[in-house]
């Protein structure tokens, strides 16, 4: 099995050549069998005719020369000679019989005057087909493809031996230049056939793996056989359906934040006309914690959607700028490249994903330690985040994926933040075909994997 061809074109030619062979070998044992039958007719009518004229001309030469005229008649494959006595006393065949009545009808002789044996003469011979190359007449007790005896008028019997006729080869030349020549057109038809279904097959798996990395499809053409333009039909309509979800889901929420403005522009100038400074400051806090709770969330929605062109991204450098940029502003980062793996995806939105894991690390475990490298599969790339926090406990390592969750007990933004960050990580790596784990390190601290398709 692992020798088969991988693809639907490979496939096919390998299905129809064989095939193709299987028909060609039939057809030619079949053809063969045709052509020895008509051989052996044509055969066996030609040395009847012979037999009737050397019968003819015995009847008119003196009988001191039949011996020479029997001799000058016979050949390799044909022996004539003459006897007091018939050479085989006849086959008990239907067969024998058929060519018996054939000679006495054609000579015009009696039934009995025309002796035939086809086959062995003597019951539990095995069949032996006689060669008179040696120029001997067969043994007694052994006959060739077929023995007739003919009586003369004068006395005597003229006797007939044959070899069996040389039959066509059943393969040769003509099969191997025949079975090429089909083999040839079947496959050109073939390659031509599948590329005709294959060709609208892939350009959908490739729209598809482009649409679940997040990237900006377009409707395919509905080309190819009736069963793939049915599948180009049904993924085109997935397609538009899921981008109006998104797009109505997009539109409604940033109709609600801009709705919110007001009321909360409307609370942060009634917060700032109170006198008390205490009251006035946690409520001001309040309203700018909803405003950034509102962006954030419309933020959360449109890490969904695909706004930026998809392109080939070397992963250790945008890392690396990453952590540079990072490091100017005063926080501790160092970074290891194992690899410099190459993936396709969205620039902003995998520098969004990495920053916020980045910046977490930070906030939680004061330093980041980050690696490039390759899994143990050389289509996948991996940057792992480790930090010398205290970690998390082993439930709360799935659940800080869910918006608005996080691990640090407190709601002060200056301490966790918003709980988004981990949230729109996944969701922008996911879209990309790749995936986010945490997992708690054993000497402490705790390391964030995360793999995009190389």
């Amino acid at each position: 099995m692992k020798l088969l061809p991988k693809s639907f074109s490979g496939q096919l030619a390998l299905l129809l050549f064989l095939a193709l062979l299987v028909a060609q070998i039939v057809t030619f044992v079949l053809f063969a069998g045709e052509r020895m039958r008509a051989a052996q007719q044509s055969y066996q009518e030609s040395v009847v005719e012979r037999a009737i004229t050397l019968k003819r001309l015995l009847q008119d030469i003196p009988p001191a020369m039949h011996g020479r005229l029997l001799e000058a008649a016979s050949e390799p494959r044909v022996k004539f000679w003459g006897s007091d006595k018939p050479s085989t006393r006849g086959g008990r065949d239907k067969v024998s019989d058929f060519l018996a009545t054939e000679l006495a009808v054609a000579l015009q002789l009696p039934r009995g005057s025309v002796r035939v044996a086809i086959g062995v003469e003597r019951p539990g011979d095995r069949p032996h087909w006689w060669s008179f190359r040696d120029g001997r007449p067969p043994p007694p007790q052994r006959i060739g493809w077929f023995k007739a005896a003919i009586a003369l008028e004068g006395g005597g019997w003229m006797n007939i031996a044959t070899a069996p006729p040389p039959g066509p080869r059943p393969f040769g030349r003509p099969l191997f230049v025949s079975l090429l020549i089909s083999t040839v057109a079947t496959l050109v038809a073939a390659m031509l056939v599948a590329r005709r279904i294959v060709r609208p097959m892939r350009a959908l798996a490739d729209a598809a793996e482009g649409l679940g990395r997040g990237e900006a499809v377009g409707a395919l053409p509905e080309t190819g056989p009736e069963e793939a333009r049915r599948s180009v039909r049904a993924f085109n309509e997935m397609r538009e359906r899921l981008d109006r979800f998104v797009r109505d889901r997009t539109h409604m929420l940033a109709a609600i934040s801009h709705d919110l403005r007001t009321p909360l522009t409307s609370l942060r100038l009634r917060a700032e006309l109170l006198d008390d400074v205490e009251m006035r400051e946690k409520m001001i806090e309040t309203v700018e914690e909803m405003q950034h709770m509102t962006e954030a969330t419309l933020a959360f929605v449109r890490a969904d959607q695909a706004e930026e062109e998809t392109r080939s991204i070397d992963l250790a450098a945008l890392v690396d700028s990453l952590a540079a940029d990072l490091v100017e502003l005063g926080q501790s980062i160092a970074v290891t490249e194992a690899a410099r793996p190459v993936v396709r995806g969205r620039t902003v939105a995998l520098r969004r994903a990495i920053r916020n894991v980045i910046e977490n690390a930070v906030r939680y475990g004061e330093r980041a330690h980050v690696t490039v490298d390759m899994t143990q599969t050389p289509s996948e790339a991996r940057v792992l985040v480790e930090d010398d926090g205290p970690g998390l406990p082993e439930g709360d390592l799935e659940r800080v994926f869910e918006p608005f969750v996080r691990g640090e007990a407190s709601r002060s933004r200056e301490t966790g933040g918003i709980g988004l960050g981990l949230a729109v990580a996944r969701s922008i790596l996911r879209s990309h075909g790749g995936d986010i784990w945490l997992e708690n390190r054993p000497s402490g601290g705790l390391r964030v994997v995360m793999t995009l398709p190389a």
